[in-house]
């Protein structure tokens, strides 16, 4: 079956004209339909650089055109774990040359917040590092921005291939193989892994007004003090 025949026969079969079909999803199916497996990767590549694009769309139509045999559910998942590998050591690199020196730079330069904020973090990722990497692949939104911390702390490169490698091939394996296994309902995975996706958000949304609020109440709290 030639990748254009399979792409167009992946998006028939799942209800979809392949001419009217938009956003990321059509835009991955392009992709897969010119490069193959290939273009999965290179579609996950690009998640990671670029976080508003979801895996959680890229990886089950990944699946579902394995499913169909456009190419094969090991070379997905192969390509998949590569491409994020690589944008994960993109951002590791951004992480690297960007450096503690800026860093600090910037921190300074932030309102409500103190250098001893930002020493404690880094003094949480050095104890912490290894486990918030190898996790942070699996949580959405952090998946890419763990990456760029473990860059400005200079984590061991051969330790941190391993924990993103460990990380990414639990996430997408998963995903890839809903995918394949739902077949025509393959679209039903995004809704399931947006509602996990939202509820992330409000998490880190309640902890950054919480913050804010404590660091107001101390803020006013050291004015009034004599």
């Amino acid at each position: 079956m030639s990748l254009a025949l399979g792409a167009h026969t992946v998006l028939a079969a799942a209800g979809e004209n392949p001419d009217d079909l938009g956003g990321v999803a059509g835009w991955a199916v392009d992709l897969m339909e010119k490069l193959g497996a290939p273009g999965a990767g290179l579609a996950i590549a690009l998640e990671n650089l670029f976080p508003p694009l979801p895996s959680e769309v890229i990886l089950p139509l990944a699946g579902f055109t394995a499913s169909r045999g456009t190419f094969g559910l090991t070379e997905a998942i192969l390509w998949t774990i590569a491409g994020s590998v690589v944008g994960a050591v993109a951002l590791y690199a951004l992480g690297a040359v960007f450096g503690r020196a800026r860093m600090y730079w910037v921190w300074e330069r932030l309102p409500l917040v103190k250098t001893e904020d930002l020493e404690r973090t880094e003094a949480w990722f050095g104890r912490h590092g290894r486990k918030a990497v190898f996790f942070g692949r699996m949580i959405p939104i952090f998946r890419s921005l763990i990456s760029v911390p473990a860059g400005v702390e200079r984590m061991p490169v051969g330790q941190f291939l391993l924990l993103t490698t460990a990380g990414s091939t639990i996430w997408n394996v998963t995903f890839v193989l809903a995918g394949y296994w739902l077949g025509e309902q393959w679209h039903r995975v995004e809704g399931v892994a947006g509602t996990f996706q939202k509820v992330v958000i409000v998490l880190v949304a309640l902890a950054v007004c919480w913050w804010l609020v404590q660091r107001v109440r101390r803020t006013r709290a050291s004015r009034t003090q004599p």
